[in-house]
């Protein structure tokens, strides 16, 4: 088993709530709280259905600065 590296287990929330700003939100068009629920559900499926492993790319070393 892989999980996600301990100092980014929080980015998928982010990721999960920019996906859903990204391509549900910001240019709905929603008739109803139950048709913007709907949609957002339905997104959550699609998503779940095509997913694709992360493929994390960070080796532990400390960042650099600029």
């Amino acid at each position: 088993m892989h999980g996600t590296p301990p100092h980014a287990s929080w980015l998928n929330q982010i990721e999960l709530f920019s996906v859903l700003t990204r391509r549900v939100l910001r240019h709905g068009d929603f008739s109803s709280r139950d048709d913007l629920i709907d949609k957002l559900e339905s997104n959550v499926i699609t998503r779940n259905e095509t997913a694709k492993p992360y493929r994390w790319t960070y080796d532990g070393s400390p960042l650099k600065t600029a």
